[in-house]
């Protein structure tokens, strides 16, 4: 069970009687499903079929899809003739020569030239007939660019959690510390108050009372606790095979949100440098992110 890059190629080919369609995918990372599909201008109409193709691989990025033709396909190019209208011509030219009392004869090459008899067209290809070779030369791409993204997705998972560790080990940490910073907070509360009063009797409940309004202000468990579940949660996405893109930048965003009120909360210069590596951190965290599919 892995994520999937955004950035990947693939190529495939189909073949049958004298003909090669080719399909080339590029795919790098963006908020949403972006095609661009490229196909020979007789082929247009099946855009549509690609796309619904393309959708039911991948779930978003900038797709760049460039279909072509080798050889000749079920459907070209037709010359006709209007014989009519070349006798037409005929008798015209005939007529002007007896009018005219010109011993000129009147050559094929001459009737070649006059305009529209012979005319070519554009036959409509026949999509139906052409469409499992374009169909399958898609899919073996999209088959290989899925490889790729999913070997990238690979190298990207193992970088987040080395990532997602080191940001752990930083909780752990401060989770650590709280308990001597807050120790050494309440004594400099006793010395300070001390100071001020000095040579004045000190109430011991009301110290105690004071105390304890501090170290519940300075409380950061419920921060840690989330931090945790955060982190929990964002490995549990990395093991999915679900497109988890989407979901592991908002938790990114729930990151920073705990780590900017724990911060807040205890206004110590230890502390306050652990939570800028940690926002260090998860900006690495996000860059990586965002190619996730």
């Amino acid at each position: 069970m892995r994520p999937r890059s955004m950035t990947g190629f693939g190529r495939g080919e189909a073949r049958e009687e004298g003909r090669t369609w080719t399909a080339e995918v590029r795919t790098v990372n963006h908020r949403f499903l972006d095609q661009r599909i490229i196909l020979p201008r007789s082929f247009v109409a099946l855009e549509e079929r690609v796309r619904k193709m393309v959708a039911a691989h991948l779930d978003r990025g900038r797709v760049e899809i460039s279909i072509g033709l080798s050889g000749e396909a079920s459907a070209g190019p037709l010359l006709t003739v209007n014989s009519e209208l070349a006798a037409q011509y005929h008798r015209c030219l005939r007529q002007l020569c007896d009018e005219l009392e010109l011993s000129t004869r009147i050559q094929l090459a001459d009737m070649l030239t006059l305009r529209d008899v012979i005319t070519l067209q554009e036959q409509a290809p026949d999509l139906d007939a052409e469409w499992p070779l374009v169909g399958g030369a898609v899919s073996a791409a999209l088959a290989e660019c899925d490889r790729m993204r999913e070997q990238e997705g690979q190298r990207l998972k193992e970088e987040l959690l080395g990532r997602l560790d080191a940001f752990a080990a930083i909780v752990d940490t401060i989770e650590e510390k709280i308990p001597r910073v807050l120790a050494r907070r309440q004594q400099e509360l006793r010395n300070r108050v001390e100071r001020l009063l000095d040579g004045m009797d000190i109430d011991p409940m009301r110290l105690a009372q004071e105390a304890a309004i501090m170290a519940d202000k300075c409380d950061v468990t419920e921060e840690v606790v989330r931090l945790r579940s955060h982190i929990s949660q964002f490995r549990s996405f990395l093991d999915s095979d679900e497109p988890v893109g989407r979901r592991l930048d908002f938790l990114l965003q729930e990151f920073l949100r705990e780590v900017n009120t724990l911060a807040s909360k205890i206004s110590n210069g230890d502390i306050a440098h652990l939570g800028v590596e940690m926002k260090n951190e998860i900006e690495k965290l996000r860059e990586q992110v965002q190619n996730i599919e």
